[in-house]
């Protein structure tokens, strides 16, 4: 099977559809797949369901969609530095669900393990419980969460072999392995794809088994703060 695509619109054609639940990795701008959600606000798709730890900022990755009205609802950990989200957001044009950061990281990786559901203390007594089912484990109380299974993952790494095998770099690890795991079809960009072997076994963060297309980042890596260090006087 050949996995690699000649750019984000052609690993994109055929495989997005309106109403679809998209997981999409990220923290901030870090491993974030820019190319491949700018190509995919040039699809036109609306309604969509996104889980990713943020909605972007302003003007870039997922807020792009969100300016034209193409994600119907958010379910993410942090929304904050995102003026474009909270117009919207109180505006009623887009719908928001807060799944705390731990909670959607093991909802991602449940629906990646064939896990429907599991309990968690987090969000206990808070509005993240709100018609949740409760449960007493060990005189504690536990609410019940979902596992997530997406339609399409688009996720971000440092590099891949033609097979599909991936290697993150640091923390642009994020949320990206276990959003490869719960999609029914996985696309990532890289910055660089290499030969079969080159990835020793052992840096292998994500087995190419839950990886369909892969395609080179036509996006550079963006830096969300720069802090310099000042020059001693």
């Amino acid at each position: 099977m050949n996995k690699i695509f000649e750019s984000a619109a052609s690993a994109l054609d055929g495989q997005v559809k309106d109403n679809m639940l998209l997981a999409c990795g990220g923290f901030g701008l870090c491993g974030m797949p820019e190319s491949l959600i700018d190509a995919l606000a040039e699809t036109g798709v609306t309604g969509l369901t996104v889980v990713s730890n943020n909605a972007g900022i302003d003007g870039i990755g997922l807020a792009k969609l969100i300016e034209r009205g193409q994600i119907a609802k958010m379910i993410s950990s942090y929304v904050g530095n995102n003026k474009t989200f909270e117009k919207a957001y109180l505006a009623g044009e887009i719908e928001l669900e807060f799944s705390p950061q731990g909670t959607m990281s093991e909802r991602l990786r449940a629906g990646g393990a064939g896990i429907p559901a599991f309990y968690t203390k987090t969000g206990v007594g808070t509005v993240i419980a709100e018609g949740k089912k409760h449960e007493e484990f060990d005189g504690e109380t536990y609410i019940q969460e979902r596992g997530i299974r997406a339609d399409v993952a688009l996720i971000r790494a440092e590099k891949a072999d033609y097979q599909g095998n991936l290697l993150f770099r640091k923390t642009a690890r994020n949320f990206n392995p276990m959003m490869a795991t719960c999609a029914r079809l996985t696309i990532v960009e890289v910055e660089e794809i290499v030969p079969n072997g080159a990835i020793p076994p052992d840096q292998v963060h994500t087995p190419g088994i839950f990886v369909q297309r892969i395609v080179k980042a036509a996006v550079p890596k963006r830096i969300e703060f720069v802090t310099n260090r000042q020059e001693n006087a």
